[in-house]
């Protein structure tokens, strides 16, 4: 809104008649004259609080602005703005900030006292602090420096200087945060963009999981099946040492038999020989007998003697010998029938014996085959268990090298994960407080520039302590 020197002569002269009505002690009046700029300052002492209104924004930022009043006014400004920048991310935000000459004023009426200021923290602050001192100290100085109208006009040339830097220092202001907040949305696009999706990594997981699951199911079935194959093969070991045994006991009773077999020959041939011997000795001795008596007969016959002695009746010789060859015959014949008795049982003892014994080799024999195709099967078995046995272990040593290297392989992959995931977190986190501090700052900057809008603004009176009011509130 654009005002003329007589619209804004007409509009201080309405605002300080509803200020007299008001009962409010005016102590002087201020018309604005030489209007060259685009806007009016105009500054009235209402109850020793010195108010700065702005009637209209301006574009210009050399006002040329005299002052007539009955008296005059001493008024000392003093403003310092600094900037500095803090690093949030990718996002460097300024900040602007007053450094206060006493506790909390920058602009000076009076000696020192009250102050406001308007504040943004964070990193963006604008600071700008006004303080009045008291209406009776701030009277003193006025009255002390009524010397002339020159000097006013060079007050109030001071103040439009410091309030059109100020203006200027507003709009860097909404600039800088129309910038900001441009900044914040590409950041916030940016990263919002760049959030990457998990899921498939845990979909991964998952599987890998599965898989050393079920692989490890399948080491716990090989290694049971290799224990079971183990305790096979001992069990075989221990048969076929048990076999072994039985056959090595069973081979000494064969070849014991066999010695027993031969010392029964030798004495079945040594018995057959003495048989033999007695038979030709019994013939031999029959043939002696049948000489001698053939030869006595033959003695006798030759003889021719007949001699007859009254002599009592001797014994028949004849007789006599027959009864002997009767009982030599009969003795022989008994003696042949013992021996041959004796040598018949004997044999036939041997027989039975030998018989038995074939028998029992016979059996021994069968049983030592059956044994020797035990053993031979016990040993192809033994044979394929072990060749078994090391197919398994070579099998079982292979699979725990590839599931070694799978388990390294996983672990790395899950460790890269687990740090992505924490980086991502980490990240996250980090966003978030950026956002959020960049949100306060943007709600800090909302707030601030609608205090300053409302300082712009030509419909109300606003006050430094409304706007103190309105800044601690923020």
């Amino acid at each position: 809104m654009k005002l003329s020197p007589l619209k804004a002569y007409d509009h201080l002269k309405r605002k300080s008649q509803r200020i007299s009505k008001k009962g409010t002690r005016i102590s002087e009046y201020i018309k604005a004259e030489g209007y060259k700029g685009k806007y009016i300052v105009f500054l009235y002492i209402n109850n020793a609080q010195l108010e700065i209104h702005i009637l209209c924004h301006l574009r210009s930022l050399s006002p040329v602005l005299s002052l007539s009043s009955p008296g005059s006014m001493s008024f000392t400004t003093r403003s310092s703005f600094s900037t500095n920048y803090r690093s949030m991310g990718s996002v460097r935000v300024p900040s602007y900030g007053t450094r206060p000459v006493s506790s909390a004023a920058s602009v000076y009426a009076g000696a020192g006292g009250s102050g406001s200021h308007v504040s943004m923290m964070h990193s963006t602050s604008v600071r700008s602090s006004m303080g009045v001192g008291g209406l009776a100290a701030g009277m003193a100085r006025g009255m002390a420096g009524m010397g002339g109208i020159q000097n006013e006009k060079e007050t109030m040339q001071i103040l439009n200087d410091h309030l059109a830097s100020y203006l200027d220092r507003v709009r860097s202001l909404e600039t800088e945060n129309r910038k900001l907040e441009s900044k914040i949305r590409e950041h916030l696009e940016k990263k919002g963009s760049q959030v990457r999706d998990w899921g498939h990594y845990f979909k991964t997981i998952k599987d890998l999981r599965a898989q050393i699951f079920s692989n490890t199911v399948d080491n716990a079935r090989i290694v049971l099946q290799i224990d079971n194959a183990r305790l096979a093969a001992d069990d075989f070991s221990v048969k076929y040492e048990t076999e072994l045994a039985m056959r090595q006991s069973v081979e000494s009773d064969i070849h014991g038999l066999r010695k027993v077999i031969d010392d029964t020959n030798v004495t079945r041939l040594q018995l057959e020989t003495e048989i033999e011997a007695l038979k030709e000795e019994l013939l031999f001795m029959k043939k002696n007998h049948e000489e001698e008596v053939n030869g006595l007969q033959a003695q006798i016959d030759s003889s021719g003697l007949t001699v007859e002695v009254d002599t009592p009746k001797s014994q028949d010789l004849a007789k006599i010998m027959a009864e002997i060859r009767a009982q030599y015959d009969e003795l022989a014949l008994k003696n042949q029938e013992e021996l041959d008795k004796y040598w018949t049982q004997l044999i036939e003892e041997s027989t039975t014996i030998v018989t038995t014994q074939s028998t029992e080799v016979e059996t021994a024999g069968m049983t030592l085959t059956e044994l020797r195709r035990t053993v031979q099967s016990l040993e192809t078995d033994l044979d394929s268990m072990r060749n078994t046995k090391i197919s398994l272990e070579n099998s079982l040593r292979e699979v725990e090298a590839r599931y070694a290297l799978q388990m390294e392989q996983l672990n790395g992959i899950l460790l890269h994960l687990e740090s992505e995931l924490a980086q991502t977190q980490a990240e996250g986190q980090r966003q978030a407080q950026e956002y959020e501090a960049l949100l306060n700052i943007k709600v800090k900057l909302e707030a601030e520039i609608a205090t300053y809008h409302r300082l712009l603004e030509d419909r109300e009176d606003f006050s430094l302590s409304d706007a103190l009011n309105s800044s601690n509130s923020t």
